[in-house]
């Protein structure tokens, strides 16, 4: 039934793009539709309302874009979701996998140039797709004689119809100034200060996590997310919230004024007409700042004349951390460690003695358990990976009721997890093996644990960008002709996003990244999967600290990193002889950290079982 479904909404949605008036010509229709993974802010993770190429080609993943034409339908995806795309497509013959990352797969606008036929029109939903992308797509395709046209109703929402789940729209609530550390007049002011350097009227705040750091509030309008629905533009005189008021609990409305801000307060919706009014009224150059990462529907609000575009300002405060964020982020990691290792002690004696069995989705919700115990606990960052053997190799992979599978002694087990806690957002990923595992797993196991150790104690200039870093996580899997389709490490919200820009640690450069400097959080994350075998992943988190070094070249200043991940990497994957000494020494040490952090904290008859799991997973090792 649900393979009937799925062709039935690709016919309708067919029958739409036919339909489509394009320029007067009566009967053209268009010939290519492109549905993005966006939502009105470009958000990585949607709510259930957001979901349009789920809907209409049943891949659940948070990356990806589809170009559905009369005879054809494509999905362009990472390395992430390449097995996961293939097991969702609805119906599966009906749709082609695009594998990015991958030599023979070409870009999305160079395929649409190769196959279009002369003139054509390509549809999309200019409010669900950046000014960036939209304008690499308008180039190409004009240059190539095609038209790239902005809809005026969205296609797939026409499908869904009364089916498309309602918008959320949550309470927004304070987050109080123990755990900003920031209050939000003083952010409000560094943006003005900003502004007036580049002679900006009004900047134009759109991505949900900016809009919650300058205002100091949090929501849970997207799940794992603690954000909400709202726009915000700012001016040298105020701050224009595009949010209806009753949603914004009294709480956060007294702590806004009493943090120096004064918000005027107005509909949602009228985000489009208030920002053609401050566009109109610019005058002596003044310039509209936003971010090209917006949508391209604002972008076309402010006139093309009259744009600032770059990065706001609030990007990068929010990517470095103050002082309070830091020591939140620190000791949320403890305590989440704290969580992950009472989980891995109870997992290992469960399935060591024969207990009861316990499966992916059992594993996932016993974790959550031990981390609802903590203090400042809010929810999780984002859905459990808890994967064994084969699912493993799904690098995203969500356990269901259909999925589920018991965790036992003749596989690998990957569990990616974390939380949002009110001082710190967490995100940590280990590979444990509860037998035997074989000779290749281990040498895989150690290559990756190698390139995590590499990145973790270099030494890299001052405001270096990221991207100059992945190659040094990479390299033990390169020698011997192994690889992973992913990024080797992303920004982390404070309370905030887990994934947050515009840092990262990827092959891929990202455009708006300022370069590393002190405060920021990263994850490094190298990893390796076969395909319907296993797969294998470390995550730790790193805070960019100054480095000592004995010379300082030009001045320019010098970087390492600290990890702030405190859960003990299982020793018995490890193949030792592939290891160096200063390998050896580094996760020593380490093990000792998470050894004299941790204990104090796993006192009491209760934690018996955790604190003799924790002293012996972290007992030194040697050659």
């Amino acid at each position: 039934m649900a393979q009937r479904n799925g062709a039935i909404r690709l016919a309708k949605l067919r029958g739409l793009m036919e339909a489509v008036q394009v320029a007067g010509i009566k009967g053209k229709g268009i010939q290519a539709l492109i549905v993005s993974s966006d939502d009105p802010h470009q958000s990585e993770y949607l709510r259930e309302h957001d979901k349009r190429i789920c809907f209409i080609s049943g891949f659940n993943g948070t990356y990806g874009t589809a170009i559905i034409t009369p005879s054809k339908a494509l999905l362009w995806t990472d390395g992430r979701y390449y097995v996961q795309a293939l097991a969702e497509f609805d119906p599966p013959e009906a749709w082609t996998l695009m594998k990015e990352g991958l030599l023979d797969t070409p870009t999305r606008v160079a395929w649409l140039v190769s196959n279009l036929p002369p003139k054509s029109t390509v549809g999309a939903d200019a409010n669900l797709m950046s000014y960036t992308e939209w304008a690499v797509l308008h180039t190409n395709l004009t240059a190539a004689g095609h038209c790239l046209m902005p809809l005026e109703e969205n296609l797939i929402d026409k499908v869904w119809g009364n089916e498309q789940p309602v918008p959320t729209n949550n309470i927004v609530l304070p987050q109080q100034l123990q755990f900003s550390g920031r209050i939000a007049g003083e952010k409000v002011k560094s943006c003005r200060d900003e502004m007036k350097k580049n002679n900006a009227k009004a900047l134009v705040i759109t991505a949900l996590d900016e809009v919650a750091y300058i205002l100091n509030f949090r929501g849970s309008d997207i799940p794992y997310n603690p954000v909400f629905f709202a726009y915000v533009i700012l001016t040298s005189d105020d701050l224009h919230l595009f949010i209806e008021k009753s949603r914004v609990s009294e709480k956060a409305q007294e702590q806004l004024i009493n943090e120096g801000v004064n918000a005027i307060y107005h509909p949602y919706e009228d985000i489009h007409v208030f920002l053609k009014q401050i566009a109109n009224s610019c005058t002596n150059g003044e310039k509209i700042w936003i971010s090209n990462s917006s949508s391209y529907a604002l972008h076309t609000d402010c006139g093309e004349a009259k744009k600032h575009a770059a990065i706001t300002p609030i990007n990068i405060m929010k990517a470095i951390k103050n002082n309070v964020e830091m020591q939140g982020m620190k000791a949320a990691h403890i305590r989440d460690a704290v969580a992950l290792v009472k989980y891995f002690a109870w997992l290992e004696d469960q399935i060591k003695n024969q207990r009861g069995t316990v499966t992916e989705v059992s594993g996932a919700t016993k974790l959550e358990t031990f981390r609802q115990e903590q203090e400042h606990f809010v929810g999780l960052s984002f859905p459990t990976i808890s994967s064994v053997g084969p699912h493993g190799a799904i690098i995203h992979y969500l356990p269901t009721s259909k999925t589920d599978v018991p965790i036992t002694d003749k596989e690998l087990y990957l569990c990616d997890s974390g939380a949002q806690y009110k001082d710190g957002t967490t995100d940590v990923t280990r590979t444990l093996h509860f037998g035997t595992p074989t000779n290749f797993e281990r040498e895989c196991f150690t290559r990756v644990f190698k390139g995590q150790c590499r990145l973790s104690s270099t030494i890299f200039p001052l405001m270096i960008q990221g991207n100059y870093l992945d190659t040094l996580a990479r390299e033990n899997l390169w020698s011997v002709g192994l690889n992973y389709l992913h990024g080797t490490g992303h920004g982390v919200g404070s309370y905030l996003n887990v994934h947050e820009e515009p840092i990262g640690i990827s092959w891929r450069p990202y455009p708006d990244d300022p370069g590393l400097q002190p405060g920021m959080f990263l994850s490094n994350e190298p990893g390796y999967y076969e395909d319907e075998k296993f797969g294998i992943r470390l995550e730790n988190i790193e805070l960019v600290v100054k480095a000592n070094t004995p010379y300082n070249y030009k001045n320019r200043g010098f970087l390492t990193f600290e990890t702030v991940t405190l859960v003990p990497i299982q020793t018995k994957l490890l193949d030792v002889s592939l290891l160096t000494d200063a390998e050896i020494e580094y996760l020593n040490k380490y093990h000792a950290k998470c050894l004299s952090t941790l204990t104090p904290l796993l006192q009491g008859p209760h934690n018996a079982q955790a604190l003799e799991w924790l002293q012996k997973e972290t007992r030194p090792i040697s050659k």
